[in-house]
């Protein structure tokens, strides 16, 4: 299950490469809006992060999902924390987010697998 976290991540960076070499303005600059709002602020990042995600739940983006999902990970939000944020997400998309929500329960499972097996090897 953890071929998904590879697959995303590695499509993820294989886009945003052409996309950025396109030149494009706009693009770059939507891009390093997006880099420098995460940014550490007058909100920490781990609270950032989980804004994020309630708002990808929200608006049903299963590609942002996964990322603020992994970028919460990797801050060292516990399970229960962003188990607790999804449930908010799910709270105010409603019940047509449920599908969004079991594919970013799946994902955070593949994040856990892929550490376990790091780890163990």
């Amino acid at each position: 299950m953890a071929d998904i976290v590879n697959e995303f991540n590695g499509y993820r960076q294989k886009m945003n490469e052409k996309l950025l070499a396109d030149n494009n303005k706009v693009i770059k600059r939507i891009f390093n809006l997006d880099t420098n709002a995460y940014m550490e602020g007058a909100l920490d990042v781990k609270t950032k992060e989980l804004l994020g995600l309630v708002a990808s739940v929200v608006l049903r983006c299963d590609d942002c999902v996964k990322y603020h999902l992994e970028t919460c990970y990797k801050e060292g939000l516990t399970k229960e924390q962003v188990m607790e944020a999804l449930s908010i997400g799910t709270l105010v998309g409603g019940t047509i987010v449920i599908p969004h929500l079991r594919r970013a329960y799946e994902f955070w499972e593949a994040l856990e697998e892929n550490t376990n097996n790091t780890t163990t090897v």
